[in-house]
């Protein structure tokens, strides 16, 4: 068993690695593009917003909270359960993410995106929304090339090469916070 989890192990880190390797090779243009996003928009006195569901959630909740603390610019994510039970219980789920774009998101602002699978609908309808109202945003996906959420804005989206939620999920992290490390200056400092 310890030897079949070995194994595992030492094959899921390769993909990883791998997939690591891949994405910022092919979207390092899109990595530095989402960097200057971020430095402008703290330039004009506005907050980066960042969305996902499930794991994607948690990525949203760490980029947020080290972006404010370590990076000095304001930032917001949408994972208060009272804020969410309620847009989802008055709009509905499809549509609670849009209404609290709507709620939260002005010109000055610059929005993040995030689905593993570019399909769940209420980041659609959200992405929609800001695209109707011409307000600068950024998609990560994964999983298929040619997902709904990318096809909305395909020219600020960078998309992981796999199948896999997880690793898709571990890509993603790493880029966002590799880009709070690239604004700070430095990837060691006092947190």
């Amino acid at each position: 068993m310890l030897l079949k989890n070995k194994k595992f192990l030492t094959k899921y880190t390769s993909e990883v690695q791998n997939l690591l390797s891949d994405t910022t090779t092919d979207y390092s243009s899109e990595i530095l593009n989402l960097y200057k996003f971020i430095k402008e928009t703290d330039k004009k006195k506005g907050k980066v917003i960042i969305f996902g569901n499930g794991g994607s959630a948690a990525t949203s909740s760490h980029f947020s909270v080290d972006l404010m603390k370590n990076a000095k610019i304001k930032s917001l994510n949408f994972n208060e359960a009272d804020f969410i039970t309620c847009l989802a219980n008055d709009f509905g789920h499809d549509n609670w993410v849009k209404k609290a774009f709507e709620f939260n998101t002005n010109k000055s602002d610059f929005s993040i995106l995030l689905s593993t699978s570019g399909n769940s609908k209420n980041v659609i309808n959200a992405a929609n929304y800001l695209k109707r109202k011409k307000f600068n945003f950024f998609i990560l996906t994964g999983m298929k090339f040619d997902n709904n959420l990318k096809k909305i804005n395909p020219t600020n989206s960078i998309w992981v090469n796999s199948m896999a939620y997880n690793q898709i999920e571990i890509v993603h992290h790493f880029i966002l916070l590799a880009i709070i490390d690239m604004i700070i200056g430095k990837s060691v400092y006092k947190a």
